[in-house]
């Protein structure tokens, strides 16, 4: 018998893993046999696809092979950094998460990694059993607060940290020219417990000395598994809502700053008297918080009461904030009396997650509602439950004074909700880049805003436009959608607020042809 062909198989083993395709349709031979991955699913610091489904009459931007490419490409990234071929991996609860993560899993195991499966799970559980198993790295399988359809995997190889852009160019890199490595000895392990033990390790440090009543808002995503036993272990009185598991999101998609979901929280806290509402988003990682009187605070100025609370027990900390949240923070009278000092970074959970790191700061805070708590306190990495703690233990520390008490002793800024315009990813970062540069070149002619004058442009995610009067406005690229994202601040009112938006902002972009419907707007 003859050798065969030169690229014949040898007997025992597979072909290599085909280079994924981009232009691949569903309901075709080719679908079935030939990994599909889209470029634009390789984001600043996660990777997220439109996986779509027979429902949906969206095209699909990945299948399961283009899964199983990405595990692939994921365990050879991992042995190229030279980290210890071992993976934490979990899944969000949509209908098709739990065969995403299978698929992702094989193509780990393709690589030769030690696979540690803890099952339905919230991104900062698949971060914890890092920790609790000592494992390296971690693959979590969600859309986070994206609509059904989508899919996507936080990952990581140093732990608390998560991918960047370095990491995840890389790893675009490996997938889509098909620079495998495939070793042997992969291996799965299934953890049992995982959940057990995350919630006793979250409450052990938590015991509430009086009597709060909390509802619990989950939106039916996976931290209804998880948010209202941790939450009654920390002592609270919990008024479960929409805690039960469903992942058709029969009332609105899980994401604590949507308005929607605020407004549903709000009015549960009136109807059961309740001190306070805190909802989560699909994953777990962010908390969005509604006070006693039914009014949503958004999560910056949640850490503004956070950060004053902790820096009367920690003096001379250094607290990091996204560039989309208030600018309360650079004037406040108690940060500035305890010696705190408050860092304006990137916005996205891998950016403030490193920088946190980095600085060695007590905690910090991302206006989508990711909270960030290093040690007493916290591993580091975003988790909505040990947000909501810290924001119990607040309330406990100032017995007879209401959550609403507390936010009046802010400052006054009106602040907007976050709204995002459609844009391709494809030429959302152009238009960025041309709005940034039309601002610096209107601050640089003396130019104004609304009668104000622009005193500074920062450049460091989009452009954050500040006036002098403190009120600002915001446009940069979401990292995770086809999206711009816009925020605006007022110090003056809630009129002048909206007017920066609707006669500075929305006009602006509405003269890119590309820039598209708002998903909410002001």
């Amino acid at each position: 018998m003859g050798a065969g062909p030169p690229d014949a198989p040898k007997p025992g083993f597979g072909t290599q893993m085909k280079t994924p395709r981009t232009d691949l349709q569903a309901n075709t031979y080719d679908f079935e046999n030939i990994p599909l991955v889209k470029a634009t699913g390789f984001r600043e610091y996660d990777a997220r696809w439109w996986f779509g489904g027979p429902q949906y009459p969206k095209a699909p931007e990945l299948n399961f092979l283009g899964v199983q490419a990405l595990g692939l490409g994921l365990g050879t990234l991992i042995r190229e950094m030279g980290v210890a071929p071992r993976i934490v991996t979990g899944h969000d609860y949509r209908s098709y998460s739990l065969s995403i993560k299978q698929a992702l899993t094989l193509g780990l195991l393709e690589a030769g990694l030690e696979v540690h499966d803890i099952g339905l799970a919230l991104s900062p559980v698949a971060y914890f059993a890092q920790f609790a198993l000592d494992v390296p790295c971690v693959a979590m399988v969600t859309a986070s607060h994206n609509e059904n359809g989508w899919t996507g995997v936080k990952m990581g190889a140093n732990k608390p940290l998560t991918f960047g852009p370095e990491e995840m160019g890389r790893l675009k890199d490996i997938v889509l020219n098909g620079k495998f490595n495939t070793q042997p000895g992969g291996r799965l392990i299934r953890v049992d417990g995982m959940r057990e033990r995350y919630i006793a390790d979250v409450t052990k440090s938590v015991k509430l000395s009086r009597k709060i009543k909390v509802v619990c808002a989950c939106g039916n995503g996976a931290a209804g598994a998880f948010a209202p036993d941790a939450l009654r272990a920390m002592g609270a009185e919990v008024i479960e809502m929409d805690t039960n598991l469903d992942y058709n999101f029969p009332k609105y998609n899980p994401n604590p700053e949507d308005h929607e979901m605020l407004v549903s929280m709000g009015q549960a806290v009136l109807e059961h008297g309740a001190d306070i509402c805190v909802g989560f988003d699909g994953d777990g990682d962010r908390c969005g918080v509604v006070d006693d009187k039914g009014e949503e605070i958004f999560a910056d100025k949640i850490g503004l009461l956070l950060a004053r609370d902790l820096s009367k027990l920690h003096k001379n900390a250094t607290f990091v904030v996204d560039v989309k949240s208030t600018g309360l923070y650079k004037t406040d009278p108690v940060l500035k009396e305890n010696g705190a000092t408050v860092d304006y970074f990137k916005t996205g959970h891998s950016y403030i997650k490193r920088r946190t790191t980095e600085l060695d700061a007590l905690a910090g805070f991302e206006k989508s509602g990711h909270m960030f708590f290093r040690k007493p306190y916290g591993y580091g990495y975003d988790d909505a439950l040990v947000a909501a703690a810290a924001v119990l233990q607040m309330l406990d520390r100032n017995p007879g004074r209401s959550l609403s008490d507390l936010k009046a002793d802010l400052g006054d800024a009106w602040t907007s909700l976050t709204m995002s315009p459609h844009c391709d990813d494809e030429k959302k970062y152009a238009i960025v880049d041309q709005v940034v540069a039309d601002y610096s070149a209107l601050a640089k002619s003396g130019g104004e805003i609304l009668g104000r004058k622009i005193v500074d442009v920062n450049p460091i995610n989009g452009a954050r436009v500040t006036l002098d009067d403190g009120s600002w406005v915001l446009v940069r690229a979401s990292s995770n959608k086809p999206e711009l994202v816009v925020v605006v601040e007022s110090m003056q009112g809630e009129d002048d607020m909206r007017a920066l938006f609707r006669s500075e902002v929305k006009p602006r972009l509405a003269k890119f042809e590309a820039v598209g419907h708002y998903n909410q707007e002001i």
